[in-house]
């Protein structure tokens, strides 16, 4: 499986950690997004994360968490950027910069919703 292609205008991709939403819901989350934030967004995908790993092994008790991407409208990134914070939610760019991905809990295809 590949990226989810992002609509035109919707260039900045969110990481909300611990986040379920599931295919019957997305209408509603991004509502939600919207009634919350004043911000249009797009649901892109939920990810499972891989363990943590430590000396190239698999550190116990970690991975498994359910990880949601969407991408905000580029009209809306700035009035998204403080209050998106509130509720951890983070920049993929942040989420995948060298000094955050000590692990590898996301597939490498992540790296194409950066933007730089």
């Amino acid at each position: 499986m590949g990226n989810v292609e992002k609509k035109k205008g919707f260039d900045q991709v969110c990481v909300w950690p611990g986040t379920l939403v599931g295919e019957h819901d997305i209408p509603e989350f991004e509502k939600w997004i919207a009634d919350e934030f004043g911000v249009k967004v797009q649901y892109l995908e939920e990810i499972m994360t891989k363990p943590d790993t430590k000396d190239g092994q698999p550190v116990p008790e970690t991975g498994g968490r359910n990880d949601l991407f969407f991408a905000v409208c580029s009209d809306d990134v700035g009035k998204f950027a403080v209050p998106r914070l509130r509720i951890g939610i983070r920049w993929v760019e942040d989420v995948l910069a060298k000094g955050n991905y000590r692990s590898k809990i996301y597939p490498r295809r992540v790296f194409g919703y950066c933007t730089w």
